[in-house]
């Protein structure tokens, strides 16, 4: 699993001119998911991101997690994540996972934030041509993927 967690004062998903979901200040969290993941990149991923401590404490410093400052998340899939750039100029997303296997990883891992953030998240509509806004707090975008932890 690969995840791109942007710290945000807002973000939202619609759908078809319809807002989906919405959230305040928090993480949008953009997800792609491979073949080869499993229930233990779900719940090293969600632990790993709602412990993240990017958020400013009292005296500035970013030392705070979404769970301490009870902060909202959103979860949206992106397949795009996996592209893979090496060859040519346009994308290959072989390592992507398909419908059958991303939707029902995709579900358990906003399950798992759910659990782990102890409140529901904002989620957009797996395979919809999706319009995300978000205003990126600080900016502060980091990314994580389950196969490459060093990183």
């Amino acid at each position: 699993m690969r995840a791109v967690i942007q710290r945000v004062s807002s973000a939202s998903v619609v759908v078809n001119n319809k807002t989906i979901s919405q959230i305040g200040w928090g993480f949008l969290v953009l997800l792609g998911i491979e073949d080869s993941d499993s229930r233990e990149d779900i719940e090293w991923l969600s632990k790993k991101i709602v412990n993240l401590r990017i958020f400013n404490d009292a005296l500035g410093v970013m030392n705070q997690s979404l769970l301490e400052t009870k902060g909202e998340a959103m979860v949206v899939s992106q397949f795009t994540l996996h592209a893979a750039t090496k060859k040519g100029n346009r994308p290959s997303y072989i390592r992507a996972a398909k419908p059958n296997i991303a939707i029902p990883l995709y579900e358990a891992f906003v399950h798992q934030m759910e659990t782990d953030l102890g409140k529901q998240i904002g989620t957009g509509v797996f395979g919809a041509d999706m319009k995300v806004t978000l205003i990126n707090d600080g900016p502060v975008t980091i990314i994580i993927d389950t196969k490459n932890k060093d990183l």
